[in-house]
Parts: C-alpha cells; structure tokens; sequence
C-alpha cells in the first residue's frame, strides 16, 4: 500500500531534503524514523529536494508498507521519533499509481528579507539593510510569464532533461517587518528562486534596469544572472495534487 505523508521542517541543520553521503537530511532522518516505527526498510520520495539550509512549510512525500496505518497514531507516533525541527501533520493512503514528486501540479516558495537586524528573524529571514525599489521589482516579475526556459536561473551542470518551468504567480509585497517574494510554478530549477530574488534585488538597487530580465532570460547563461541570496530566507510553502484537499485549520 500506498501511503502520502504532509510534513513541514525547519532546514536549518540540514543540507537539504535528499539524501547525501556523511551529512543529515531530511529525507534520511525520516526515512530512520519510519524503518525504526514499522520494522522495515522503508524509502520515502519527497515532492521536491531543497537545498541545504531551506526550509518547507508544507510538502508531501510517499512510501510503500503492506501494514495498514491509522492515520492520526501514525502522525502522533512519527511525531515523537523526529527532532523538533521535523513535523508530520499526516499521514493517509492513495492509490498504487500516486506519485509525490511528478503527480504535483503546482509549488509556491517565498522569500522573506527584512532591512533591520531582528534576533528573531535571523535564522529565517536574510537581513538585507539597503533599499529597494519594491516597484520596479514587481515590474521585472511581469517579465516572467514571457517565459518558460529559465536555464539562466539554474544552477550550472544539473541533470535536467529540460529548463522549462511555467510560473503561474510571481510578486512582491512589503508587511510590517519584511519584504516578502512569492512564486509559483508547476515546477522549479535547482537554486531557481534564489537566483531570480538576487537578480531583482540588482533591479531594486538600481544596478540593471527592469528591461534587462529580458536579456538575462534569452541569454540562458547563468553568469548573466545575479547572485543566490541565502538559503535562510526561502521556503517552499504549498504542494498542490489533483486528488489531495487541504488541510483544514491549517
């Protein structure tokens, strides 16, 4: 059987979801929980691997067991065996064929900055102290859905069979502390968001104009882009599925 599992982390001490040799993720230190839970080697595929130091506050990944699993003893179960940087809002069967990662129809990341240094916004927001010109950003975004080869944003020598995204959403909004990037897409490149936030915050500056997203995308060439802002600030915040509903109370 089938099952999906609902889960948030912080991605502080992780080097990103998947697994990797000698360092701790998410994907290893769930997929221990789960083998040490049901007593068998258990393997779990994420709806999308995040780098090391990103957080997720909401994605989905799935396994296979022949046990049957009461949905909210599992999920209060699974919860004790994980550090509190991991939580399972829960767990539920889907069909054989339900697939984590390419049955995902959408993701939407944010990116957060604030501009004051705040002991309780450093470790999941950046603190960037210039300004920027919240504006024209928001024009540079529009530029976006000219597009849908976004190779100029993606992290050099990655195993992709193509550089294709469609973006559905993509603006910037300033609350009362922080200034606030979302972004939505049916899928993303490795480092994409963190590329395209450095590349507009080089427009918000005033270092390239707005017309110049044009020549950055048409070019393909990672080096024309700008730099990926830090980890800390970016988190993927929804996974839509066809067949899943959200959580109520969420």
């Amino acid at each position: 059987m089938r099952y999906f599992i609902e889960f948030a982390y912080n991605g502080k001490n992780f080097h990103g979801f998947q697994c990797q040799p000698n360092v701790s993720s998410v994907q290893e230190t769930m997929e221990q929980a789960l083998s040490t839970l049901l007593r068998e080697k258990i393997a779990i595929v994420g709806a999308g691997r995040t780098d090391s130091g990103v957080h997720a506050k909401q994605i989905y990944a799935h396994f296979e067991t022949d046990q049957e699993l009461e949905s909210k003893y599992w999920t209060s179960k699974l919860n004790s065996y994980l550090p509190p940087s991991i939580v399972i809002y829960r767990v539920f069967q889907v069909s054989d064929e339900a697939h984590a990662r390419f049955d995902a129809t959408s993701r939407t990341y944010k990116y957060y900055i604030h501009s004051y240094k705040n002991p309780f916004l450093t470790e999941g927001s950046w603190m960037y102290s210039h300004k920027l010109d919240m504006e024209k950003m928001n024009e540079a975004c529009q530029i976006l859905f000219d597009y849908t080869d976004f190779e100029c944003f993606s992290k050099v020598h990655t195993d992709v069979n193509t550089f294709n995204c469609d973006i559905s959403e993509a603006y910037w909004e300033q609350t009362e502390n922080q200034l606030i990037f979302t972004i939505k897409a049916d899928r993303f490149l490795r480092n994409m968001v963190r590329s395209i936030v450095g590349t507009m915050v080089n427009i918000g500056l005033g270092k390239i104009e707005v017309a110049d997203m044009h020549k950055i995308i048409a070019s393909k060439n990672r080096g024309n882009a700008g730099f990926s802002v830090p980890a800390q600030g970016l988190y993927l915040v929804n996974v839509t599925y066809p067949y899943i509903k959200e959580r109520e109370n969420k």
